[in-house]
């Protein structure tokens, strides 16, 4: 009886993860562009950390709404797609 219970939450906690995507770790894709671009393609650091610096500034911006109102991430907003969570914000659609 026991593990049927358990069973069942586990099945609901990860139907509940489907809802929300993972929050952007910016500092951890930066370090994997960098060792990649250095490793892999035998760029110098200097051109490797620049390569980075853009491909992160662009990730930053297109998980940012496009509500000029708005402008807050897609983490601050229900299902990364509906209604913003931020209090004083009135934005009901993430606008990409």
């Amino acid at each position: 009886m026991h593990q049927t219970s358990t069973m069942g939450l586990c099945q609901a906690s990860l139907n509940g993860i489907d809802l929300i995507e993972k929050e952007f770790e910016s500092e951890m894709l930066y370090n994997k562009i960098v060792h990649f671009y250095i490793d892999r393609k035998n760029y110098s650091k200097d051109q490797a950390n620049s390569i980075a610096q853009n491909i992160i500034k662009r990730e930053i911006q297109r998980r940012k709404c496009k509500n000029l109102k708005c402008g807050h991430s897609f983490n601050d907003h229900i299902r990364n797609s509906e209604t913003c969570l931020v209090l004083e914000c009135n934005c009901i659609k993430f606008v990409k």
